[in-house]
């Protein structure tokens, strides 16, 4: 026993670290993913911002130079440097403004009138309206920081451009770009150059190139765009504690998943042995509800239904503990203790009341299986019942092996048994498929019962599923009846209908059924009588 415990735990342990294991590497691919869509997502909105800057600062420089031609001031003056320095004051982006012609400067606010000529420049880019752009004016060069200059005319401006002035996350970098106007040739302007090609810096959109990321934000006024980038490793440290929690989330729930699954594991297989326990130590009971007619309200027959407790005193409900044995292959054993136990409660019924139907139900491993239909027949040959006075029921579903359940029920009708298919409505209803199986009565299921006197959209079917009934000549068994309501729906009248439900009485055992059944023999059965109920 002592051995069996550390087997257990040891089980549970493994199972708890693989899935803690497997939750771990699920958070960190999670956390990966989810850390770079954000990163991804705030480097959009500041390639956003600093792309509606740049505009300001053209806007501003073309203000500027509308302003410095409109002057009608002596060239380079000191009335119009005055007027220069006053512009450049009052603007916001302005660092010096000023006139130059054949690429030299010819005087400026803030250099006045050089002494010394300078080399010509060459301009970088022409934008519309042939406004030349310098990216490297020698007399605006500076080791910390480099200066845009746009000339139109005789006259320029120079600004700091906004991939400098703009205040990003650590490791963040930018870059600008713009279209030449003649050539449509993209040049990058200022800020590092990336190592990407020139199609990821001039298309707005999110890139992701190597082991960068790479958000583009382009001016709809001017030939510019804007491109933040961080590599994958920064944006990742830079949600490290985020990160750090999605991989402790995810362990976390792995760990909790694997421990859960293996508990469930563990009880399955504990029910699993506690079941085979059961059938081996006959510890399975027999309930029986009463099956009525309901146009003379007198019972007619009984459904006999399986019911077990667990070794802690728990009931277990029909749907699990055969769903545990259909899982495991043992159905056929339940069935066969099913059948002992039905016979020895209603043998002496059935063989002195002819007109008495016990209904059994098969599972659709029954049907397939060559031992079944063989051991009905002995046991109704040892116990000697007829055929007839035994009702088999199969699911709906277990008809999907459909030539294996036509020759089931073909052989079980040719011994005598009716064959009724249950839980008729919730799986293949068809009028052909019916009729190839050849069956003597549908169970409505208690699903379709239970919409009676509600708008639900399955009462509507209930008609349909009555109307192919009386098409293929079959008795109807309608489960679940639990009001006068519901009843009163099924009057009958060209069509033979059963019932059954809490409204005429709910599952008992077998001698407790049989003296119930003994006074309705007597007297008229009243649906109303608390004994049904």
């Amino acid at each position: 026993m002592r051995r069996i415990l550390k087997q257990r735990v040891l089980l549970t342990l493994m199972a708890t670290i693989l899935a803690a294991a497997c939750g771990t590497g699920a958070g960190v691919l999670a956390g990966r993913i989810i850390s770079l869509k954000l990163a991804e997502h705030r480097l959009m909105q500041d390639a956003t911002r600093a792309a509606a800057e740049a505009d300001l600062h053209l806007e501003e420089s073309g203000n500027v130079l509308a302003a410095m031609k409109a002057s009608m001031l002596p060239p380079c003056s000191d009335a119009e440097l005055t007027y220069f320095r006053a512009l450049v004051f009052d603007a916001k982006y302005m660092k010096d403004a000023g006139r130059m012609s054949d690429g030299k400067i010819d005087c400026s606010a803030a250099l006045a009138r050089p002494a010394q000529p300078v080399a010509p420049a060459i301009q970088d880019i022409t934008l519309l309206h042939g406004i030349k752009v310098y990216k490297n004016l020698a007399l605006y060069q500076s080791e910390d920081l480099a200066m845009i200059t746009l000339q139109w005319n005789n006259f320029y401006v120079v600004y700091i451009p906004v991939v400098q002035a703009h205040d990003g996350p650590d490791h963040e970098r930018y870059s600008e770009t713009m279209t030449d106007a003649l050539s449509g040739q993209v040049t990058w302007l200022l800020g590092e150059p990336p190592a990407v090609n020139a199609a990821v810096l001039n298309k707005d959109g999110i890139a992701r190139m190597g082991d960068s990321l790479y958000a583009t934000r382009c001016s709809r006024r001017y030939s510019k765009c804007i491109t933040a980038y961080l590599s994958v490793p920064d944006a990742l440290q830079a949600d490290h504690t985020q990160y750090r929690i999605y991989i402790a989330l995810g362990g976390g729930a792995g760990a909790f998943f694997g421990f859960f699954c293996s508990l469930l594991y563990r009880r399955s297989r504990k029910m699993e042995q506690q079941l085979r326990r059961a059938i081996r130590k006959d510890k399975l009971r027999m309930a029986y509800q009463p099956i009525v007619d309901l146009a003379s309200k007198r019972v007619v027959g009984a459904e006999a239904l399986a019911r077990w407790t667990d070794e802690e005193g728990a009931a277990v409900g029909p749907d699990v503990f055969i769903k545990i044995a259909e899982e495991h292959g043992f159905v056929g054993e339940i069935t066969r203790l099913v059948v002992r136990h039905c016979l020895r409660d209603f043998g002496e019924t059935l063989r002195t009341n002819h007109g008495f139907r016990l209904s059994i139900n098969v599972a659709a491993a029954d049907l397939s299986d060559p031992g079944f239909l063989p051991m009905l027949e002995q046991n109704l040959d040892r116990e000697g019942v007829s055929a007839e006075s035994v009702v088999i029921e199969i699911t709906e579903t277990s008809t999907a092996l459909h030539l294996v359940a036509i020759e089931a029920i073909r052989h079980l009708r040719s011994q005598g048994h009716n064959v009724h298919i249950d839980d008729f409505g919730t799986g293949y209803s068809s009028l052909s498929y019916l009729h190839d199986l050849c069956v003597d009565a549908i169970k409505i299921d208690r699903s379709f019962t239970q919409t009676i006197g509600t708008e639900a959209v399955t009462e509507t079917i209930l008609p349909q599923i009555m109307a192919m009934a009386k098409a293929l000549h079959l008795q109807v068994v309608v489960e679940g009846i639990e009001t006068s309501q519901q009843a009163s729906y099924f009057s009958p009248g060209e069509q033979p209908i059963l019932g059954q439900g809490w409204l005429y009485g709910r599952p008992v055992a077998a001698t407790e059924f049989q003296r119930l059944w003994g006074e309705s023999v007597q007297k008229p059965p009243d649906a109303t009588n608390p004994e049904y109920q």
